[in-house]
Order: structure tokens, then C-alpha cells, then sequence
């Protein structure tokens, strides 16, 4: 008689209590890298505690977390947008040519959210309409919005906004409190009330885990998967602004290389990359930790190649520990 091998699972006897589950969750995690990297931070530099040197801080990380935001819904659904930078150059553009026209700044802020909003629409549309893999067509997208802002802007590049535009990306509501911060603080609320307290938040998570049972459900997948997409474009467009204002020109190079940072905002917050799982507070607390590190590589005058090289094996690292997590774990339980 052959022998039969039998495999032991191992079934808890009782759920962990919310107190545990919190101590223990990614964004305590999380946030205890932030002190850490905050203390760090203070003993390395006698400027980084200065109050204006805080605040010059949030510059290195607002325009880029309010897209992660949105790309967290994105990704969560189980979709992905490369395009997001290439919809900033390709907005602000768009901003420089309304611009030329003699556009004011309520002009200019609409030209920008539109532009936005458009390529966003635009990708859904290929995604949901045509079926096609997300990760595919932004790229193409991505190569195709800032094409065609070298083919408008060449080597040049539009100057002279308004001088009240220039208050979204340098202007401040009070004191050291930035106007840029404000608003990301205001649309982390929003995100997380979106996400987490509505029904639409909970379909987002229902088709990242199984779009075929969401779509027997009743779920409309490809409507709240355009949506998706049109959000992340028209956030990509509030980030157009900012970051115009903030340089106060529109060059094809803007916003250049800001995908990589983006995903790994959303993918170091605790967001699944294969969807499904995640949470705008993990994403919150990343978006801080990497702009503190990014503000403390710059007080010490670390070279901007480094920080693409720290960047790089950190999203390497976080996509690839709770795969190694999750392995080890089944190996031990069998």
C-alpha cells in the first residue's frame, strides 16, 4: 500500500484583536520608519529642523503623492498607468499654448485639469473599450503625450505666466504651511473617505481581487475601471499646475522619470501590485518617508543618480519581500 503524505494546515483558533492587528499592520510599519528616518535626518543636517526647511521638504513630494493617490485606485483594481509624467508635460503644454493666446489664470488651471482629464479618458477608453492590457497601452501613451509636447515645444519653452498662477505651486496659506501641502492633505481626506467609507471604494477592491465575480455581481468593472483612469489623469492635471507654477515654465522634460517614484509611493504604502489590497494611509506615510529621504540625500548633497539607484531597489525590495514573506510562510506551515 502506498503511503499517503498528509499535509498539516495550520487554522487559528481566534482572530487577532484590532489592538494587535494595528501595532502589527504595515503603516505602524511604516510609520516608525518615518520617526526613525525623521531623528536621522535631525542629526545629520542643523538644517532639517528648521521650520522652512520642513516646509521645502513637502515641495520634494506633493505634485507626486496627489497622482499616487489616484494610481493607488488604479492599482488596487488591478490595472496600472505609466503615463501619468507624460500627461504633466503634456498638460502643462496645453497650459503654455493657452498661454500664448493670452489665457489668465482661471483659464490656464481649466486648460490644465481638461488636459488632464482627456488623456486620462483616453487611456480608459483603450483599456476598458478596447480590452488591451493597461501596462501596454499607457506606455505607449506615455511615449505618446510627451512626443507630442517635444514636437510643439522642440528645445524651447513657454515663460511668462501670470503672477498670481504662480501662488499653487510657491504660494503659502500660512506661515510655512504651503498651499501644495494643503491641498494634498485635503485630497488624502477625500481619497480615503472615497476609498475606504463607500460603496464605489468597495468595488474597486471586489474587481482588483476578482473582476469575473465583480462583473456576475453587478459591478460595472469597465465603468469604475474608466473612471479609475480618468481620475488618475485628471490628478496628473492638478499636478501639471502645481508643478508649472512651481518652475514657472512648461518645458517637454517636465515631470521626467516621476513614474517610477509614483509607483513606488503606492507600493511602498502596503498597496498590492497585483491588486486588490491596500490603503491611502500606507500611501500617506510613503509619500512622507520618501521626501524626507529625498530632502535629507539633498542636505547632504548626495548625487540625483543615487537617489534613482535608492528609488530603484526599494520598489525592487517592496514588491519582491511580501512574495519572499508568503513563500516562507507555506513552506513552514506544510
Amino acid at each position: 500500500m502506498s503511503e499517503q503524505k498528509t499535509i498539516m494546515r495550520h487554522i487559528p483558533d481566534r482572530l487577532d484583536s484590532p489592538l494587535h492587528s494595528a501595532i502589527f499592520s504595515w503603516q505602524t510599519l511604516l510609520l516608525t520608519v518615518a520617526i526613525g528616518i525623521f531623528v536621522i535626518n535631525s542629526f545629520a543636517s542643523p538644517y532639517f529642523l528648521d521650520p522652512w526647511s520642513l516646509s521645502d521638504a513637502t515641495f520634494n513630494f506633493t505634485e507626486k503623492a496627489l497622482i499616487a493617490l489616484a494610481m493607488a485606485l488604479v492599482i488596487i483594481s488591478g490595472e496600472i498607468d505609466l503615463s501619468v509624467a507624460a500627461i504633466i508635460a503634456l498638460a502643462s503644454t496645453m497650459m503654455g499654448i493657452a498661454l500664448q493666446f493670452g489665457a489668465d489664470t482661471p483659464v490656464l488651471v481649466v486648460v490644465g485639469l481638461l488636459s488632464g482629464l482627456v488623456c486620462g479618458a483616453f487611456n480608459g477608453l483603450l483599456v476598458t473599450g478596447l480590452g488591451l492590457p493597461s501596462i501596454v497601452i499607457t506606455i505607449g501613451t506615455m511615449s505618446f503625450f510627451r512626443g507630442i509636447s517635444f514636437i510643439v515645444l522642440g528645445d524651447q519653452a513657454f515663460k511668462g505666466y501670470p503672477i498670481d498662477f504662480a501662488y499653487f505651486g510657491q504660494g503659502y496659506v500660512w506661515w510655512v504651511i504651503s498651499f501644495e501641502f494643503v491641498l494634498f492633505v485635503v485630497s488624502a481626506i477625500i481619497f480615503y473617505a472615497l476609498l475606504h467609507k463607500t460603496n464605489f471604494g468597495r468595488q474597486i477592491f471586489v474587481i482588483g481581487n476578482n473582476p469575473i465575480a465583480a462583473q456576475f455581481s453587478g459591478v460595472r468593472v469597465g465603468r469604475v475601471k474608466f473612471l479609475l483612469f480618468c481620475l488618475t489623469g485628471l490628478m496628473s492635471g492638478v499636478a501639471a499646475i502645481l508643478l508649472t507654477s512651481r518652475l514657472g515654465s512648461t518645458r517637454p522634460s517636465i515631470a521626467s522619470g516621476w513614474e517610477l517614484e509614483i509607483i513606488t509611493f503606492v507600493v511602498l504604502g502596503g498597496v498590492n501590485i497585483l491588486g486588490g489590497a491596500g490603503s491611502i494611509l500606507g500611501v500617506v506615510i510613503a509619500a512622507f518617508i520618501m521626501g524626507m529621504v529625498t530632502f535629507g540625500f539633498g542636505l547632504q548633497n548626495v548625487p540625483g543618480i543615487v537617489m534613482s539607484v535608492f528609488t530603484g531597489a526599494l520598489l525592487i525590495c517592496v514588491i519582491a519581500l511580501p512574495i519572499v514573506v508568503r513563500r516562507f510562510r507555506k513552506g513552514a506551515i506544510e
